[in-house]
């Protein structure tokens, strides 16, 4: 039988924009940036801009935004998922992430001084949100947390297919979570020369644009339900692939040598001529290493066709979940048939670069996804009736 790329079938989303895919949606249509302005996050302990979760979803699930937020895009997605004819199988939970509960650790050395009840202890561990999850679906696949920093997202997605293909599953929930933009994380964001709060972030962070200064913080967790069974789906894996630069710490290797074989080796793990392909999902924090980067990969591996386009000016960066927040969109494009491109501020912008929301072709999508200290990753994305139906 021919292969059967898996497919996401439900999609599950909390980030500043609030609780739910919808509000993700309809805010990067919108063109209206996610967050506002937050005590304590700017210079001196002045307000800055950031991306932040609101406080929401069920004081069940958890005691921080991050366990709330973690189960509500998990349930969302599963019942997506449901509603549009998924059938769980074996299913298995792969989860992406970084820094982890920040806010509970925060608080356990500081407020708590390192004392807490047993009970609430348990809270702080990366096991319980995720045990919860699967006892909440009766789920037994294997579960594991990855991390390559801001590429996490995608080595989530390249992992829970690498299972399907294996046999070891049927279904995976793809999981994201990153809720860490304390005021000391962002402070020292800001530090490194790459984030931004001191304006609002259209005003600062413009990929492949003139004069753009680096990215705001975001905060988000992003469920998929990836799965090569029945379901109406928004989007098919093609492929993907992954390197790592080895390299320095913060920098990109400026011959671009592992980057430009990550793409080049996700195309061809696709089966995919890079002249097919439509659009590139650009990492785009909006540094000019990261410019330079996916613009080569643009110039050297894509068609004269391929269009180009950034998400962090919008929701931000979203750090471990950035990847999977800027996937979700790319699927949720093929189902509005809309693709949710920041608006362009600078003249002088990259002339492949797209100018805010409009209409997208049924073509195939590569996501980049360039994590701190050497993560490359690209996963190529294609319209759910893409490949064989088996």
């Amino acid at each position: 039988m021919d292969h059967v790329p898996p497919g996401v079938c439900g999609i599950g989303a909390v980030t500043a924009y609030g609780w739910g895919r919808a509000a993700l949606w309809n805010g990067l249509v919108s063109g209206t940036e996610a967050g506002g302005w937050v005590d304590g996050h700017g210079p001196a302990g002045r307000p800055g801009w950031v991306c932040l979760v609101p406080d929401g979803g069920d004081p069940t699930d958890g005691p921080s935004r991050f366990a709330r937020a973690l189960r509500a895009a998990v349930r969302e997605a599963v019942d997506d998922g449901r509603r549009r004819g998924w059938r769980p199988g074996r299913v298995g939970l792969v989860h992406a992430v970084v820094l982890g509960e920040v806010d509970l650790w925060q608080d356990f050395y500081q407020r708590h001084g390192g004392r807490l009840a047993v009970h609430d202890y348990l809270a702080l561990m990366p096991s319980t949100p995720l045990s919860s999850v699967m006892q909440e679906f009766g789920f037994h696949g294997p579960v594991v947390n990855v991390s390559a920093m801001c590429a996490s997202g995608n080595v989530a997605l390249l992992t829970a297919a690498a299972w399907i293909d294996a046999g070891v599953v049927d279904d995976v929930v793809v999981l994201a979570t990153d809720l860490s933009c304390t005021p000391e994380n962002t402070r020292h964001f800001v530090a490194l020369g790459v984030g931004v709060t001191d304006v609002p972030p259209l005003e600062a962070c413009r990929p492949f644009q003139p004069g753009s200064r680096g990215f705001p913080m975001g905060e988000a967790a992003v469920a998929m339900v990836l799965s090569r069974g029945a379901g109406r789906r928004y989007a098919r894996l093609l492929g993907g692939a992954m390197t790592h630069d080895g390299y320095h710490a913060t920098s990109i290797d400026p011959a671009l040598p592992q980057v430009l074989r990550c793409v080049a080796e996700a195309l061809a793990q696709a089966g995919v001529d890079g002249a097919d392909v439509g659009y590139l999902n650009a990492h785009g924090p909006g540094t000019a290493q990261c410019d330079r980067a996916e613009a080569a990969v643009l110039d050297r591996l894509l068609g004269p066709d391929t269009w180009l386009y950034a998400l962090k000016p919008l929701v931000g960066h979203c750090q471990g979940a950035a990847a999977a927040v800027e996937v979700a969109a790319a699927a949720l494009a093929y189902e509005h048939g809309v693709v949710p491109a920041a608006p362009v501020r600078t003249r002088g912008a990259h002339p492949r670069l797209l100018d805010g929301a409009g209409p997208l072709l049924p073509r195939i999508t590569v996501k980049t996804s360039l994590g701190l200290g050497g993560h490359n990753s690209a996963v190529v994305l294609g319209p759910p009736d893409t490949g064989p139906t088996g």
